[in-house]
Order: structure tokens, then sequence, then C-alpha cells
């Protein structure tokens, strides 16, 4: 069917962001499984349609294009902004795809994002959720590791792991995402009486007691990134990293139907309480109990990860499939079940409970759409923002040595 009817030709308004995870992402990761170049050369063509949208003053994309016939444009509801998470987080699959195909032109569009940012990176390196495609430059708007600034943060830190943690990718990928993590420290709080530590939001110098579901990734990338500090510095964040998702289970623990709400509000004495209360089926949470798995054996995450699949079954099956809930409270049930759902949440339960070397960490490294890619080493003067880039690329398969919204429902 991929060869044969897969057509990408549609005049269809398509978001760059979620096109390049689940599309570009998929057929990547379908390629670097199985080998077969179908998938390589479906994932050029969609690419290839996409790239466009990078033709701005700055590199930094426009966040909708149309398929067949172009004309990059951004939605009417960000004011002509780009968002931050559908703009910072394409480089995993375009760095990619060069490297599968050996021509530059993808990881050039998606790199330069990156050192554009990197001109004007804050101190503490927390961005806004704008970002403008004509200056460069962030918007006054929020800034939040949840919807709209999540997968951004993500990409930093894995780009090194794709790059199998070598010195060329470093100063455009860890360096940055340690930098954000500094200030993601000073979005930490803990509630009151149960001391569940939480990642706050930031509107200009205020701090806002919300935490989305989807800054539930953040416990898993925290984990994953901890190793590549010194032992103090490391073993902070992994703490920081078993709290928080300690937090994100207790999201579900703490409804009536174990399924968590879309995001929490937290007041003095109080702990949490639930905002949005519907439940799309996100995987975020039982994204971060794998990562937390794999890298410390402890066995209490697969426990909580069974907990979590277990209300699923109860609230969401039906006789076609899953759905989400209209109210975590209630158990009310919606008519949808969202793609990511069997692409991360469930892929996620079923690495939870398999073998450590299925898809080992050492040799892969899984996309925000759970779609896992081979890592390949990157070397010196192959950054394309800093490099003329037309040489082809020096690929060797090996293991290494150590967002968000959906189409469908967008809120703003």
């Amino acid at each position: 069917w991929i060869a044969n009817s897969l057509d990408f030709n549609k005049s269809y308004d398509a978001s760059v962001f979620e096109t390049t995870i689940r599309v570009v992402g998929g057929l990547l990761s379908a390629y670097d499984l199985s080998g077969d170049k179908v998938f390589l050369e479906k994932a050029r063509d969609i690419a290839d349609r996409l790239l466009p949208a990078w033709n701005t003053r700055t590199g930094i994309p426009y966040n909708v294009i149309n398929l067949a016939h172009g004309n990059p444009h951004n939605p009417s509801w960000t004011g002509g902004e780009s968002i931050l998470a559908d703009s910072g987080t394409e480089q995993l699959e375009l760095i990619a795809l060069s490297q599968r195909t050996g021509d530059p032109k993808y990881r050039q569009k998606a790199e330069k994002v990156i050192v554009e940012l990197n001109k004007t990176f804050p101190a503490d390196g927390l961005l806004p959720i704008y970002i403008s495609p004509d200056r460069g430059t962030p918007s006054y708007s929020t800034i939040t590791f949840g919807a709209m600034g999540d997968s951004f943060y993500e990409y930093l830190l894995k780009v090194w792991i794709q790059g199998n943690k070598t010195s060329a990718v470093k100063p455009y990928s860890r360096d940055m995402w340690e930098t954000s993590m500094k200030g993601l420290l000073s979005l930490v709080r803990r509630s009151t009486p149960s001391s569940f530590t939480y990642i706050c939001e930031k509107n200009g110098d205020s701090l806002i007691d919300k935490m989305d579901e989807l800054a539930c990734f953040a416990p898993g990338m925290i984990a994953l990134g901890s190793s590549g500090y010194g032992p103090g510095d490391s073993e902070k964040f992994l703490s920081l990293a078993e709290e928080l998702a300690w937090t994100c289970y207790n999201f579900y623990q703490s409804t009536p139907t174990k399924l968590a709400g879309e995001n929490y509000f937290f007041r003095d004495g109080q702990d949490m309480s639930v905002g949005t209360s519907w439940n799309i089926l996100r995987p975020e949470t039982v994204e971060s109990l794998f990562y937390l798995w794999r890298l410390t054996g402890n066995k209490t995450y697969k426990e909580w990860g069974w907990n979590i699949f277990q209300a699923f079954e109860k609230n969401s099956r039906i006789e076609s499939g899953y759905v989400g809930l209209k109210d975590v409270n209630t158990g009310d049930k919606d008519n949808m079940m969202q793609s990511f759902f069997l692409a991360e949440t469930l892929k996620y339960l079923y690495l939870l409970f398999s073998p450590t070397t299925v898809i080992s960490l050492d040799e892969w490294v899984f996309n925000t759409e759970a779609h896992p890619l081979k890592i390949v080493t990157q070397h010196d003067g192959e950054i394309s923002g800093r490099s003329d880039g037309q040489h082809r690329p020096n690929i060797r398969l090996r293991g290494r040595k150590g967002g968000r919204f959906i189409d469908d429902i967008r809120i703003h």
C-alpha cells in the first residue's frame, strides 16, 4: 500500500510539525527497522513538500503548508507568529533524512533554526511559545514545558543523542539543553500539603501554578539527559525526574476514573486539582515511566504503567478500539481514538514490559511521536549553520557509548 497507494499530492493545508513528526518520522523509522527503500523514498517525497515552509527571512519556518501547492503561512490565531514547538521540533527527522539520503538540504533547514535561536538564547534557556519568523526573536507570550513549548526542549537533548554525543553537535544541542534545564529548575515548585513536585508556567515575571499533562514528558527527558552530567548533578536531575513522575502518576490516581485530565492547577493547602478535564489518550506519562524503568531498573514504574493501562482498559476500551473521555470525573466517553494512542501510548506501554534489548536506548533515539531512529555519529564540520554543508555525510550506524497540540483539538 505504501508503494502503490500512498499519495501526498493533495491540496491539504498540513501542520509542518505534525506531518514531520508523524509522517516523515514514521516513514524513516520504518526504513531504519526494515531497510526497505520505499519508506525512504516516501519520506523524501513528503519532506520536499514541507521544505518551502523554511524559506523565511530567518529560516524559522511557517507552521502550515499546502502539500500540493505550497503557500506556507502561520495560523491566523497566532497573529502571524510561529510556534516554538512547531518550529523547533524537526531536527531529528530532517537530520536523519539527510544522513540516509546523502542530501544535506534537509539538515541545513532544521539546524539553521537552532543556530538562529541560539543567537539570542536567554541566560535561563527558556523561550516563549511565539517566535517571529521574520525577526527570529520571541514575542511576549507564555513560557511552558507544556503545549506549544514542550518538544523544543526535548529535541535539544535528543539531537545530541542522535549524533552519538559528539563535540560536533554539542554546542547546538546538549549545551543549549543544559541552559534550559537551569531555567526549568527556576520553575519547579512543590505543593502543600503533599509536596508534589511540579513545573510552573511563566508569563513575564509571574509564575502560574499550572502544569499540563503534556509536560509529563519532562521526567523522561530529564532522566535521559541526567547521565550526561557529572555525578552530583546527575543524581540531582535523576531525583527531580523521579519526583515529577510521581506527580504525573498522581494526575491519574487522583481522579475517579484513574485517568489524567489535560492540565492541573496547584493551590496552597489543596495540592492538585483538574483544570481541563478531558483525556484524549495522551502518552507523556507512560513515556516517562518507560524511560525511568529503562534507566533505573525500578519495577515501581512498571506497576504504575500497568495501573494506567488498566484504567484505559476499564474506561476507554470499546468494541472497535479505544476512545478518550470528555470528563475524567464522570467517565463520559468521546468518539475518537487519536493516532498517537497507537504510535506512542501503547508503544511505550509495550516497551515498558519488553526486554530492555528491544529498541535499545544505546542504539536508537525516539522522536517526539515515539518513532525510533537509529543513532548515527555526526562528526565535526557537519553542523549546517556553521559550514557550507556541501559534502556527503560519512554515515556509520552504531551504538552510542553512553508537543503538543494535536490537529483535531487546539486550545488558544
